[in-house]
């Protein structure tokens, strides 16, 4: 009971409702325009939540053998920190979902593009490809990118700007360039969710040599920095429904409610550790403005 215990915590699924929110904005408006296709999103889900889980794995065994995860730690404890799972049985775990993720990136591009769009799938191939390697490469290895202040970059641009513009293109087989602006809104919620992460753990990341944007801005540069992600991110959602005319925008002013409230929250928090419960929260917030975001365009 405790290892499988140890593995539902590996798999981190507080984190897994934010990973699938940029498919619900692009799945949003293509329902609105009338080329939403079930069967793609439901493997665009499954895709998305695979690679999710991928990224959580090999978050916990690189943070694991570097020794990052460790006692000064202020977050959950980790399941390779724990001892009940060891490296090797983390390694096979993460090669599982690597073979996971294919098949159902494979699997997704077929459903969308059939077998006559050979470049097209070629490059969401590439795509795909991309993100499973950024999902391991986060913390795995000497050159992991999470450990020279590249996480925010990486977290915007695949849970922004990939995950909404490829999730929209799966359906319609083109780009609107005016999704830039919720996507980008996913993408700065989504690097606030890893900043509120490294703020919890900007002790010990020094202490462990992982350098993260929030330890070289520092932490109270780190909390105005917070505060402009979802400030902006705000901003361009707003900013999209107002240049949406069927689009109503008291109802997307709803999902602004709970990030609101939530930096709220971070301006009363002394003690980092206060930081983590906020985590949730966001994610969360993320979610509901992406649910409503996709409802808005399901009602119009």
């Amino acid at each position: 009971m405790k290892k499988l215990q140890a593995w539902i915590s590996a798999c981190r699924l507080r984190t897994l409702p934010l990973s699938i929110s940029g498919a619900i904005v692009g799945s949003g408006v293509a329902y609105s325009e009338g080329v939403f296709v079930l069967s793609v999103f439901v493997l665009t889900i499954l895709t998305t939540l695979s690679l999710q889980i991928l990224s959580n794995l090999a978050n916990d065994y690189g943070d694991g053998v570097k020794g990052t995860d460790n006692e000064n730690r202020i977050g959950p404890k980790r399941a390779l920190q724990s001892g009940i799972i060891s490296p090797k049985q983390m390694r096979n775990a993460i090669v599982i979902n690597v073979i996971i993720c294919l098949f159902l990136v494979l699997t997704l591009i077929y459903q969308a593009f059939g077998a006559d769009k050979f470049l097209t799938s070629f490059i969401f191939i590439g795509l795909g490809v991309l993100a499973i390697i950024a999902a391991i490469k986060y913390t795995v290895g000497a050159s992991a990118y999470g450990y020279k202040a590249l996480g925010d970059v990486m977290v915007f641009l695949f849970f922004g700007w990939l995950s909404v513009l490829g999730t929209y293109f799966l359906y319609s087989k083109q780009i609107d360039f005016l999704m830039l602006l919720p996507a980008s809104s996913i993408g700065l919620l989504s690097a606030g969710v890893l900043n509120l992460n490294n703020m919890r753990d900007f002790e010990s990341d020094k202490l462990s040599n992982k350098h993260t944007l929030a330890g070289y801005l520092g932490l109270e540069n780190a909390r105005k920095y917070h505060l402009t992600l979802i400030i902006l991110a705000i901003f361009l959602m707003l900013l999209y429904f107002c240049l949406s005319d069927q689009l109503s925008i008291s109802l997307i002013m709803i999902g602004f409610i709970p990030l609101f409230i939530h930096l709220n929250s971070c301006n009363k928090v002394q003690n980092p550790k206060d930081y983590d419960p906020q985590l949730k929260v966001l994610a969360l917030s993320t979610f509901l403005l992406a649910l409503i975001f996709g409802a808005s365009h399901i009602l119009i």
